[in-house]
Formats: structure tokens, sequence, C-alpha cells
């Protein structure tokens, strides 16, 4: 069966961003910080083109991340290029002609737009038609696979609020932002319905993962 598993990094103090996030400053004042863990490992400097990197627990985390993973939905902030219609020369991502998914992309907006298909077999869909006609074009679209829910927050809540995510994934950074994007807020304390199955601890990050407990079994 298809899971649908919520993977992001949060600060120390519940935010997944920083004060102020605009297009050239995505995750905020500071934001910047809850991602240097991952930035650091094999895994994810492979993903995006670069050398080197880390082995170790945090890249064990990292590589699993992508098992099993067949499509992505995140939303219109997580893909960027602020708000509004798309324009004459849309944006096309934060990451380059080469985008480190390889997978479909499902992006929830409110202003349609064509598929967007870029290098190494990523391909972003623009849906307008809410969380749960995205979820069933991305199982469709993973084959069996699992699908992974990237964020933002605001995606994430909805998700979390019509009691459809499966796991989450939650990377625990020691970083206080005092201000930005929460994680679990306008969720009607949805997260309580989750137990912890497993910790991970480095010098630089907490893994914690989550199961439903209404999934349990479900792998």
């Amino acid at each position: 069966m298809s899971l649908l598993k919520l993977n992001i990094t949060i600060s120390l103090d519940g935010y997944v961003a920083g004060p102020n996030q605009s297009v050239t400053d995505p995750l905020g004042e500071g934001g910047e910080k809850l991602h240097e863990w991952a930035f650091a490992v094999r895994t994810f400097r492979e993903r995006h083109g670069m050398e080197g990197g880390a082995t170790g627990p945090d890249d064990d985390i990292a590589a699993e991340y992508f098992q099993n993973i067949g499509a992505t939905i995140m939303g219109r902030h997580m893909f960027g290029g602020g708000d509004g219609p798309w324009g004459n020369n849309p944006w096309n991502g934060w990451w380059g002609d080469n985008p480190p998914f390889h997978m479909p992309v499902f992006v929830l907006t409110h202003h349609a737009r064509d598929p967007l298909e870029m290098q190494g077999e990523t391909i972003f869909h623009f849906l307008t038609e809410g969380i749960h006609a995205a979820l069933e074009q991305a199982k469709d679209a993973a084959r069996g696979k699992d699908v992974n829910l990237g964020g933002g927050a605001n995606v994430a809540q909805q998700y979390l609020m019509a009691s459809l995510i499966d796991e989450m994934d939650i990377h625990v950074v020691p970083v206080f932002l005092g201000d930005g994007t929460r994680l679990f807020e306008n969720t009607d304390g949805r997260q309580t319905n989750y137990e912890c199955i497993r910790v991970v601890n480095s010098p630089t990050v907490s893994h914690y993962k989550y199961r439903s407990r209404s999934s349990r079994g479900a792998n």
C-alpha cells in the first residue's frame, strides 16, 4: 500500500521557516540554518550534483528519505516564485535545470500552469484541485511506491487535518528561530494521533519518526 510520508526539518522552537519569507529569502531570516545538517551529508550532496559529504547516522537517514518514494507533493511556497499568477516568465524552482527529485512532483497552487519537465526525470505538475486530488494523482504516478510530502507548513497542516499522513519524519535541529512559520499550528491537535517509533540522534540534529496509529501494521 502506498503511504503518504511527511519529511520536514524544524527548529527547536517548532518553526519550519524563519520570519519574512520572500523570493530572495525563501526560508525566511535564519531559516537556512535548519538544513545545514542535510547539505553536510553525502546523500543530499549527491542529489544536488555536489561532491563529498559526511557519512554516518545523518546520512543514513537522508538516504532513507529517498527509498521507495515514487512521487512528491509540495506547496507553492516550497516550489517558490512568490504568490499570484505565474506570469510570462514563470519561476522554475530553486534547484536549477536538474532538480534533486527525479520523479513526478505535484505542486499545490491556486494558479493553473502547464507541467514543467526538467532534467533527471523531474516533472512538476501544478494542481489547483486541492489536497485530495493531488494525493490521488501522486499515488497513481508513484505506481505502488510511497508519496513524499515535502511541505511547507500550510500544506502539511492541511494533510494532517485531513488525517491523510501515514508517517512523519521530523528532523529537529538545535537552533532557535524565535519567529516564523510553525509546523503544528491550525492542526486541531491531530499530531497526537501519531506515536514515535524511532529516534536517531547526532550532534547536529535529532530524527524522530512517527506513525499514525490508524496506519499501524500498514507496512
